[in-house]
C-alpha cells in the first residue's frame, strides 16, 4: 500500500537544494517517489509501510531543510466537562507529528499545531472522533455561537419532552409521600404496583429518548476506561432505574425493608441536567456574542462604480481599486480611502469612542463603521481577510481559543477527577451497605447515586475558558484587542507600564516653537536651509520644521547627500553649504561647540521643549525648539494606573531635562531619556525589578521593545509592524485605554478565580455531603434528585458569573 503526503519545506533557495532534498527522501527505504517544487516550497512523497511521515520529516530536518509547522482547527461535539477536554487533548498529542493541542470547552473547538506532511486536519478529526467526540475540520462558516444556538435548541426540545414525561412520575412518587389524601387516592385506584409500573414506563421513555445522549456518550467512554461527566450521569440514573425495576418486577430479590423505588430520581436527574445543559448552552452563546456582533457588522452588498455604471454587488466580489458609493447612514463595506465627499463616520465599533470622526478626501474608512448624514465615495484598499474588521475577528477568536497558564492546574486535577468520584461513590455505597442502619441497601444506593450525580467537572472545565470568552469579547467592544488569551493573565499582573513618548503620550505632531539664531544669521535663512535639508526626512521633527517654513512662505532648495544619523539627527548639503541638524551629541561628534547656548537649552528643557541645533559649514548657526503637545487624556491615564497600584515609566529619545519635564507634568515615576531606538529593549530591562513589565508603543522602532516586554501593548493608530509585535492592541490612540485594558484583565482574572473557587469548593463540600457525611449529625441523606439540581446549578453559576463581564467598563466613562 502506497501513501502520499506533501511537506512544506523551509530553506530551499536553488536547484541544488531541490536535488539534495529529493536525494535525501529517495534514499529512505520504502519511498517510491519524491518530487520537490522550489517555487511552492513543497516536497510530495509516495511511500510504503516501510516508513512513515514522521521519519520522512526527520530526514528533511537532518538534511537541513525542515518541514514547516502547520495549524489545524477542529469543531468538536459532545464535550461536556473538563475530563472530556483532557481526553481530546491527550488523543491529539499522541498523534505522531503533533507539537501542540489546545481544546476549548466553551467554544467546542480544538487548535492543533503539527509538522506539515505528518498528518492532516481530516486525519486529526478522525482521531478525535475515534476517542468518542465527533469532530470535523473547522470551516469558519458557522461561528461557535451558531453551534451553541443549535445545541441549545436541541436541548430545549429534549428538555420539554423529558419534563413532560417526568412530571407524572414525580407527582406519583413525591405526591403520595407529601399529601396523605393523594396517597390514599392512588392506592385506591391504581394500587402501589401499578403506580410503580407507570413510573417505570415513563422513566424508561426518558432514558431511551431525551436522556439517551448521556448513555450514548457516557457508556462508550466508560468501556474505554476513560469515564467523563456523561458516564457519571449514566451510571447514577441507570442505577436508580435498575434498582427500582428489580423492586417493581422481582421484589423477592430485595429485602422487604429496602423495597422502595427511585424512578423519580432517575427521571429528575435526566431532566434537571438537561435543563442545566440547555441553560449552559444558551449562556455560552451569549458569552460568545461579541464575535457574532462583529461578524454582523459586515454588510452583504455595496454599490460600486464599474464601467461608468453604479451597481450593487456582493461584498465578497469587491476588488482593491473599486470605487464604492456610500449613502448616508450606510455601513462601510470594506476598508478604503475617501475619494469624494466630506462627512462624519461613527467608528465606535472599532475604537470604543462614541464621538464620530471627520472624513474628507484622502481619509481612511474601515469596514463595519457607520456613515453619518453625508454621501461619500471611497476606493477599496483591502477586502476579505485583509480588512481591519476581519483581522479583529481573527484576533478575538484566537484569544478566545487560548489557554491561560492558570488552566494547567485545572487540567492536572480533572485528569483524575471522574475516576476519583466513581471510586468515592463505590466507597460510600460499601460503607453504607456494611455499617449503615436499616434499610442499609436503600441508604447505600442513595449515597452512591448522589455522589455520582452531584460531582461537577463541568464547572471546573468552564471556569477559565468561559471567562476568557466573555472578557476578550467585551474588550473587542471597548476597542481593546487581546491577540492572545494568555496576555489577559500577564497584563493583570503588570507592576509597571512603560510608555514610548512620541505618538503615545503626545500627539506625535511636533510644532516648531522657538528659533534662536546665532552669529547674526537671519532666522528665516536658517529655517529655509534647515527645512531644505530636512525635506526628504520622515522624522516628526523634520515635519515640524517643514510646516514652519511653509507657514512663512519660504522657498526650499534641493538637498544633496542627505544622511540620517540615527538617534542624533541629519546631515545634508544645500546650495553648496554643509548643514547639520541634530542634538548636542551630533554636534559634539562633529567637533562643534554648543556651550554658548547652554542657558537657552536648559530653559527650553524645563518647558518640555526639545532643543535642536543647526550647524552651517561647521559652525553653530541656531537653536530650534520643538514641542510635541501632550495628549489631553495622558495625565488622567497615568493617574488611573497609579490608582491601581501600577508604576509608570517613559522611554524617550529627548534630552533628560525635556523628558523629565514631561514626566513631571504627567506624574510619571521613572524616566529613561536620550535613548536611541535600539536602546529601548535595554531600557526596559532596567525596569524589570519593578515586576511584570508592559510596554506601550506605536512606531516601527517600538517593535523590538514590544516583543521584548512581558506584555507588548500597541496603539492601533500606529504601524502594522508594531501591532504585529504586540500582544494587546488598543484600537484608539487614547493612552487611557491602557488603564482600561489593565482593569479589564484584572476583572477577568478575578472572575476566573471566583469561578475556580466555586467549582472546586462546590465539589469539595458537597461530595462528602452526598456521601452522607452529615447523617451522624442531623440524620440528613441527600436525595439524588437534589444532587442533580445542585450539579446543574453549579455549571450555570460559573457561566452566569462570567457573563457579568459583559457589563464591565468602560471605567473612565462611569467614574
Amino acid at each position: 500500500m502506497t501513501t502520499h503526503t506533501t511537506f512544506t519545506v523551509e530553506g530551499m533557495s536553488c536547484a541544488s537544494c531541490v536535488g539534495r532534498v529529493e536525494r535525501a527522501l529517495k534514499a529512505v527505504p520504502g519511498v517510491a517517489g519524491a518530487e520537490v517544487n522550489l517555487i511552492a516550497g513543497t516536497a510530495s512523497v509516495d511511500y510504503s509501510d516501510q516508513t512513515d511521515a514522521l521519519k520522512l520529516a526527520d530526514v528533511l530536518r537532518n538534511a537541513g531543510y525542515p518541514a514547516t509547522g502547520a495549524e489545524a482547527e477542529l469543531d468538536v461535539e459532545g464535550m461536556t466537562c473538563a475530563s472530556c477536554v483532557g481526553r481530546v487533548e491527550r488523543a491529539l498529542k499522541a498523534v505522531p507529528g503533533v507539537t501542540s493541542a489546545e481544546v476549548n470547552l466553551a467554544t467546542g473547538s480544538a487548535r492543533i499545531g503539527y509538522t506539515s506532511g505528518t498528518t492532516s486536519p481530516p486525519a486529526l478529526a478522525e482521531i478525535v472522533t475515534a476517542a468518542g467526540y465527533a469532530a470535523r475540520p473547522a470551516t469558519g462558516s458557522a461561528p461557535a455561537t451558531d453551534r451553541q444556538a443549535d445545541e441549545a435548541a436541541k436541548l430545549r426540545r429534549s428538555l420539554v419532552l423529558s419534563a413532560a414525561l417526568a412530571f407524572p412520575v414525580i407527582v406519583l412518587a413525591m405526591g403520595t409521600h407529601m399529601v396523605p389524601a393523594f396517597h390514599h387516592l392512588v392506592m385506591a385506584t391504581l394500587g402501589e404496583v401499578n403506580s410503580w409500573r407507570i413510573q417505570f414506563v415513563l422513566t424508561a421513555a426518558i432514558l431511551l429518548g431525551p436522556g439517551f445522549l448521556f448513555f450514548r456518550h457516557g457508556i462508550p467512554a466508560l468501556l474505554r476506561g476513560a469515564p467523563e461527566m456523561n458516564s457519571l450521569v449514566a451510571l447514577g440514573s441507570l442505577a436508580a432505574f435498575a434498582y427500582s425495576s428489580v423492586v417493581t418486577f422481582a421484589p423477592g430479590l430485595v429485602p422487604e425493608a429496602a423495597r422502595g423505588v427511585y424512578f423519580e430520581a432517575a427521571a429528575a436527574i435526566v431532566t434537571l441536567i438537561l435543563l442545566g445543559r440547555m441553560l449552559e448552552a444558551r449562556a455560552k452563546g451569549q458569552a460568545g456574542e461579541a464575535i457574532r456582533r462583529l461578524i454582523g457588522l459586515r454588510p452583504d452588498t455595496a454599490r460600486v462604480e464599474r464601467d461608468g455604471v453604479v451597481k450593487e454587488v456582493a461584498v465578497e466580489d469587491l476588488r482593491a481599486g473599486d470605487i464604492v458609493r456610500l449613502a448616508p447612514g450606510e455601513r462601510v463595506a470594506v476598508d478604503g480611502i475617501v475619494t469624494a465627499g466630506h462627512g462624519w463616520i461613527d467608528e465606535s465599533m472599532l475604537t470604543g469612542e462614541p464621538a464620530p470622526v471627520e472624513k474628507a478626501e484622502g481619509a481612511t474608512v474601515t469596514g463595519g463603521t457607520v456613515n453619518g448624514q453625508s454621501a461619500l465615495s471611497y476606493r477599496v484598499t483591502a477586502t476579505g481577510s485583509d480588512t481591519v474588521l476581519a483581522r479583529i475577528i481573527a484576533m478575538v477568536a484566537d484569544a478566545q481559543g487560548a489557554k491561560l497558564p492558570v488552566q494547567a492546574l485545572v487540567d492536572r486535577i480533572t485528569l483524575w477527577f471522574v475516576p476519583a468520584v466513581m471510586t468515592l461513590a463505590a466507597i460510600a455505597f460499601l460503607v453504607w451497605l456494611i455499617f449503615g442502619p436499616a434499610p442499609a441497601l436503600t441508604h447505600a444506593l442513595v449515597a452512591g447515586i448522589s455522589v455520582l450525580i452531584i460531582a461537577c467537572p463541568c464547572a471546573m472545565g468552564l471556569a477559565t475558558p468561559v471567562s476568557i470568552l466573555v472578557g476578550t469579547g467585551r474588550g473587542a467592544e471597548l476597542g481593546l484587542l487581546f491577540r492572545r488569551g494568555d496576555a489577559l493573565q500577564r497584563l493583570s499582573e503588570a507592576g509597571i507600564v512603560a510608555f514610548d513618548k512620541t505618538g503615545t503620550l503626545t500627539e506625535g505632531r511636533p510644532e516648531l516653537t522657538d528659533l534662536i539664531a546665532a552669529y547674526g544669521i537671519d532666522a528665516d535663512e536658517v529655517l529655509r536651509l534647515t527645512a531644505s535639508a530636512e525635506a526628504q526626512s520622515e522624522h516628526p521633527l523634520a515635519r515640524a520644521v517643514l510646516a514652519a517654513a511653509e507657514a512663512r512662505g519660504l522657498a526650499l532648495s534641493p538637498a544633496e547627500a542627505a544622511t540620517a544619523l540615527p538617534g542624533r539627527g541629519l546631515s545634508a548639503r544645500v546650495e553648496g553649504r554643509d548643514i547639520l541638524v541634530g542634538n548636542a551629541r551630533a554636534l559634539s561628534e562633529a567637533g562643534i561647540d554648543t556651550t554658548g547656548l547652554t542657558g537657552d537649552v536648559a530653559r527650553l528643557a524645563t518647558e518640555a521643549r526639545t532643543p535642536v541645533f543647526v550647524a552651517i559649514d561647521g559652525k553653530l548657526a541656531a537653536l530650534l525648539a520643538v514641542a510635541d503637545p501632550i495628549k489631553p487624556v495622558a495625565k488622567a491615564a497615568i493617574a488611573a494606573l497609579h490608582a491601581m497600584g501600577v508604576k509608570t515609566a517613559m522611554i524617550s529619545g529627548d534630552t533628560r531635562a525635556t523628558a523629565e519635564a514631561i514626566a513631571k507634568t504627567l506624574g510619571i515615576d521613572h524616566v529613561a531619556a536620550e535613548v536611541l531606538p535600539d536602546g529601548k529593549v535595554e531600557a526596559l530591562g532596567a525596569l524589570r525589578g519593578e515586576g511584570t513589565t508592559a510596554f506601550v508603543g506605536d512606531g516601527i522602532n517600538d517593535a523590538p521593545a514590544l516583543a521584548a516586554a512581558d506584555i507588548g501593548i500597541a496603539m492601533g493608530t500606529g504601524t502594522d509592524v508594531a501591532i504585529e509585535a504586540a500582544e494587546v492592541v488598543l484600537m484608539t490612540g487614547d493612552p487611557g485605554a491602557v488603564a482600561d485594558a489593565v482593569r479589564l484583565s484584572r476583572a477577568t482574572m478575578k472572575n476566573i478565580r471566583q469561578n475556580l473557587f466555586w467549582a472546586f469548593g462546590y465539589n469539595v463540600v458537597l461530595i462528602p455531603v452526598a456521601a452522607g457525611a452529615l447523617y451522624p449529625l442531623n440524620g440528613m441523606l441527600l436525595s439524588p434528585m437534589l444532587a442533580a439540581g445542585a450539579m446543574a446549578l453549579s455549571s450555570i453559576f460559573v457561566v452566569t458569573n462570567a457573563l457579568r463581564l459583559r457589563r464591565a467598563g468602560p471605567w473612565r466613562n462611569t467614574g
